[in-house]
């Protein structure tokens, strides 16, 4: 069996993200870049019936610039057995069709009997692109579930809602794509990071993937019309207690018409 895993390189989210006044989109050199913590779980989601069934192959799949070849070794080292980056420069700022489609082309002769993915990455919040995914290549799509099994030629997962827990299930191959309800992802051991230098890496651009894409991509991509920074935050005059704080408190709340007003 053969599981492709798509992953993908993000800003750090735990850092401010910057927007380029020139193109308003994410500056991504403005701050670190990581794995997408959703799909480092989509990994460990098949590295773990990896470990289940040793026959089992796990290959990582990403599009982006040459520098997410960082978040290849990355999922090579957490114990992928081979990756593939899609990297292109016409691909700089598509948006979630061209994606789509571009992922899909690079899927459809892959050989994957099961492809995993995050219900949405942190960088765009779309949480189209599984489905999207799964309508080019005319598979059954289990979305946003938080427990995976593989029951013989079937994939079976858990949908959790807001009134009750469903069970889905579809027959192989598929596309599933899972929520942070799913186990936390493992950390890489030495002997996987060592490893993952002989590990193999294919690279292709959209030329390599043209036949396949036959004309399902479109050019758009996203455009800005405005970009502006956001206002710095202002300094409130601090109050100093000379005995009367409490009625300079109560003269800040009465001007704001904040007086009388439950706060919370």
């Amino acid at each position: 069996m053969r599981i492709i895993v798509l992953i993908k390189h993000v800003p750090d989210t735990w850092e401010e993200r910057v927007l380029d006044p020139d193109t308003g989109r994410l500056d991504r050199s403005a701050s670190e870049r990581v794995v997408d913590e959703i799909t480092e779980r989509a990994l460990e989601a098949a590295l773990t019936l990896k470990d289940r069934d040793k026959s089992i192959e796990v290959v990582a799949l990403t599009m982006g610039p040459s520098e997410s070849t960082g978040a290849i070794k990355k999922a090579l080292s957490m114990g992928a057995d081979s990756g593939i980056h899609l990297v292109d420069d016409a691909l700089a700022g598509a948006d979630a069709m061209t994606t789509a489609a571009t992922l899909a082309a690079a899927l459809r002769d892959a050989g994957a009997d099961l492809i995993i993915a995050g219900n949405e990455s942190t960088d765009g919040r779309g949480g189209m692109i599984p489905a999207m995914i799964a309508e080019h290549l005319g598979l059954p799509a289990l979305t946003f579930v938080s427990e995976l099994a593989i029951e013989g030629d079937r994939v079976r997962g858990e949908r959790a809602t807001e009134t009750a827990t469903s069970v889905v299930s579809a027959p192989l191959p598929a596309i599933v794509s899972i929520t942070e309800g799913m186990p936390e992802p493992r950390f890489p051991s030495f002997k996987g990071i060592m490893g993952a230098k002989k590990k193999p890496v294919a690279s292709h651009s959209l030329a390599d993937l043209e036949p396949a894409l036959a004309g399902s991509r479109s050019s758009a991509s996203s455009v800005v019309l405005t970009c502006e920074q956001r206002p710095g935050r202002t300094g409130a005059d601090p109050i100093v207690d000379e005995g009367d704080a409490g009625t300079q408190l109560a003269t800040f709340l009465i001007e704001r018409r904040l007086a009388g007003q439950r706060l919370v």
